[in-house]
């Protein structure tokens, strides 16, 4: 017997939208507005009470936008889509509120009618101005089909199972678990389902086994997925397991005010502890956290500070082991105003300046609508501050006007209006007429004109507004003119330049509006020499660098080249180059010949001033070949190669220089003591003080003071003995027979004795020349005494003649004789 057939699956239905009758909504929206209290202000600004908000909604029903306005009647509203305006038809239509109706919201199923889905403005109008709305995202609502559905799964008793389905719709599908086509038990602790599409089901039990099915619902739609079956088999061996993350948490991009869901399943013998924290060590706090199940982690009402990276750790139960993942929540926040756009009343002619401050994440684009039109810098408007500051300057009866900043990220957008009222004070004058500028030469321009045609009475000056016609307004400077003066001479202004002139007429209760600009250009010149440095590239080639000169582009002009060998008359050229060209080189040129080159600016205007240069390429060509060019690459190598052959010089060249240091102070030691040893042997023996002889004492050099106590008679001493102590010098009036006679000298005594230094000590009737030498110095004599007449007459050495070579005898004394 077959069977019985299983009753169809029970199904959640669709939730649904709390709508109204559509008698009873259509009687709200047609109901006009209420009427404004006694203490509104309407003589300011045109304002948005209800401005429409994103919605989704369902093909075929009626959608209703949002919009009430604020303002002196009368206003008028409209209404804008994707940024076109609506037309009254009867597919759309403006209640008396200033809402819009759609009846029956269309969507373009590729038929050709049009779609209803769009960016929708309400746009407000009255006689101060126009404001229009925040854009509201209009999306039909949708439902796809399953890209993930639930897995089987076979698990043991005390396990985690884990379900997963996903699938889009707008708006976000609500999705619910069947077990056996009936649904699950949400009251039971051990089944957990998170909003986005995932079943855990903790602490398995036999029980749990079955076939499980993912249902999406929304105002669209209604999906069923695919079954999963769950096999719980007997209980685990018991043996331990190390902890383990099944699934760890995703990235999330959320907006403020949502609810995200950080999931984290972990599992292990014995049961693993699930904690979170924060990457950047910052607390997670309580208010708003809850964890769900065995370790999801839920905050509620999500801010931008949420935003960061969590981690998820599971650790075992009384160790340090632990096993971690981690996942980044990204918290998007609509633009908000910090500060608002204030209405201001400015008198005709100053400046007025709107301020607005936003914030949002990512941070808002702001742009600035004068009645409706985006508003950009140009001409006496200004946006400073990443567009956060308007300023408008000399303001006149056309910048009266409603002004909006607008905000907008991709979390949404919002916006803030302001008025500007432009105040005239009674009696002003017109603005001055007929305002006339004329070019008088390159550098100067006249300005005339004539005075206003109304109150002109208490004009007490002009004042002349001047600037390039291609900078922006806050380069514009002003000069001064008196009342009696219809004219001015504006100098110092640049040659070919366009520039822009308009004159206001000054009373003690303020300015006149400004007169209509008018557009002139100087006069060109011809251009000023340019600068020009040359370098010599080899032997043969020159290069000429110099600054470029666009701006000769546009006037027609360029560079001139001239170049010749100084011995010739005539030059090269001229060489035509652009302004824009900065250098330019001269090869083949005569590696002998010394060049003149010559540079020029020309324009419409004429040839400007020649910058002249004077080059030599024979030093060039004579230093090449000296120095020949290298091989850079051969060069790099071989120094590469040879960097430990100069360490090895340096320790050579070091370990040198020290033996050169140690054999100059032994060799000068050694010679020292050579030379004593020679001047003991050549001195004659010296006895005891009392019994020397007095002429010896004088020849080995006693003090100048002995040698005065000494008495003429002492001092005398017999030729013989000089000759027996001197057998080589000749005796005193005999000059040696021999020509050029030399002293006989020791072989060794002149190379020792090369510093040796001689000084004359002269002695009545006698002169003594002794040896001082570095090491080895005599006592300091005393005055030298006047040589005699005998002593110039002799043909002995004597005071200021040369000293004879140095020997042996000279080494130790002479003694010149009358």
């Amino acid at each position: 017997m077959a069977a019985p057939r299983a009753a169809p699956p029970r199904r959640p239905p669709a939730p649904r939208r709390p709508w109204l009758p559509l008698p009873l909504l259509l009687l709200l929206l047609l109901l006009p507005p209420p009427a404004p209290s006694a203490g509104l202000d309407h003589s300011a600004e045109l304002a948005f009470a209800v401005e429409p908000s994103d919605d989704v909604a369902v093909p075929g029903q009626p959608v209703v936008l949002g919009c009430r306005v604020d303002g002196t009647p009368p206003v008028r509203i409209t209404w804008r889509k994707n940024g076109v305006e609506l037309s009254e038809s009867a597919h759309t239509t403006v209640l008396a509120n200033g809402s819009l109706m759609i009846p029956h919201f269309l969507l373009d199923r590729g038929g050709g009618s049009p779609s209803d889905e769009g960016d929708y403005e309400c746009v407000a109008q009255n006689r101060f101005g126009l404001v229009v709305s925040r854009k509201a995202r209009i999306q039909a609502a949708t439902m796809s089909d399953f890209h993930v559905h639930p897995q089987a799964i076979a698990g043991e008793e005390g396990g985690v199972a884990r379900f997963q389905c996903q699938i889009h719709g707008l708006p976000k599908p609500l999705i619910m678990w069947e077990k056996n086509r009936v649904p699950i038990d949400t009251d039971n602790e051990r089944y957990t389902l998170l909003p986005k599409g995932v079943l855990q089901i903790t602490g398995l039990r036999a029980e749990d086994s079955g076939v499980f099915h993912c249902v999406a619902s929304n105002i669209a739609s209604v999906r069923v997925s695919h079954g999963a079956r769950l096999t719980v088999s007997g209980s685990g061996s018991g043996a331990y397991k190390e902890p383990m993350i099944l699934v760890g948490p995703e990235n999330l991009t959320l907006t403020v005010h949502q609810t995200a869901v950080l999931e984290c399943v972990a599992t292990g013998n014995p049961r693993p502890i699930v904690s979170w924290s924060r990457l950047d060590g910052r607390p997670i706090g309580v208010e708003g956290i809850q964890v769900l199940g065995t370790g999801n982690l839920i905050i509620s009402d999500v801010t931008v500070q949420h935003s960061g990276v969590y981690v998820c750790a599971a650790n075992r139960p009384g160790t340090r082991v632990r096993r971690t993942a981690q996942g980044r929540l990204v918290v998007q926040a609509p633009a908000e105003f910090v500060q608002h756009p204030q209405s201001i009343s400015r008198p005709a002619g100053t400046t007025a300046m709107f301020t607005c401050q936003v914030q949002g994440e990512p941070p808002p684009h702001v742009t600035w609508l004068k009645n409706g039109q985006v508003l950009g810098p140009g001409g006496h408007v200004r946006l400073k501050n990443n567009n956060s500051t308007l300023t408008i300057s000399g303001i006149g009866p056309e910048d009266e006007a409603i002004y909006q900043c607008v905000a907008e990220n991709s979390a949404g957008s919002s916006q803030a209006s302001a008025r500007l009222t432009v105040l005239w004070a009674e009696g002003l004058p017109g603005p001055p007429i007929n305002v006339r500028a004329v070019s008088v030469s390159s550098t100067e321009v006249r300005v005339s004109w004539n005075e206003p045609l109304v109150n002109t009475e208490e004009i007490i000056g002009y004042v002349l507004h001047i600037r390039k016609a291609a900078d922006p307004p806050e380069l514009e400077y002003q000069e001064a003119v008196s009342k009696s003066t219809f004219q001015h001479l504006v100098s110092d202004l640049e040659p070919s330049t366009a520039y822009s002139f308009y004159i206001k007429a000054y009373t003690p209760r303020g300015a006149s509006s400004a007169s209509p600009p008018t557009l002139v250009s100087t006069l060109g010149e011809a251009p000023a020499p340019p600068p020009l440095s040359v370098r010599v590239l080899g032997g043969s080639t020159l290069q000429l660098l110099w600054e470029p000169w666009p701006r000769l582009a546009q006037h027609e002009g360029g560079f001139k080249l001239f170049y010749r060998p100084a011995s010739k008359a005539s030059f090269t050229g001229p060489i035509l180059l652009p302004g824009t060209v900065s250098s330019y080189n001269l090869s083949q040129l005569d590696p002998t010949a010394v060049y003149e080159v010559k540079l020029l600016a020309y324009n419409q205007h004429g040839d400007g001033n020649a910058t002249v240069r004077f080059v030599s390429l024979r030093g060039a060509s004579e230093r090449t070949a000296l120095s020949p060019p290298c091989d850079c690459r051969k060069e790099e190598a071989t120094n590469q190669m040879s960097t430990t052959g100069i360490v090895i010089g340096i320790h050579i060249g070091v370990t040198c220089i020290i033996f050169c240091v140690l054999f100059l102070l032994f060799g000068q030691r050694g010679r020292v003591l050579l030379c004593k040893d020679v001047e003991n042997q050549l001195s004659p023996p010296q006895g005891p003080r009392g019994q020397r002889d007095p002429g010896v004492l004088a020849l080995n050099g006693a003090r100048l003071g002995d040698r005065g106590h000494l008495s003429r008679d002492e001092k005398r001493v017999d030729m013989k003995e000089l000759e027996q102590l001197f057998p080589s010098g000749g005796a005193a009036g005999q000059p040696d027979p021999r020509p050029n006679p030399r002293p006989m000298q020791d072989p060794v005594a002149p190379a020792l004795c090369e510093e040796t230094q001689l000084s004359t000590l002269p002695l009545q009737g006698f002169s003594l020349q002794e040896e001082r030498t570095s090491e080895a110095k005599a006592p300091r004599a005393g005055p030298e005494a006047a040589p005699s007449p005998q002593d110039k007459g002799s043909g002995l050495l004597s005071e200021g003649q040369a000293a004879p070579p140095c020997s042996a005898p000279a080494a130790q004394s002479a003694l010149l004789g009358q």
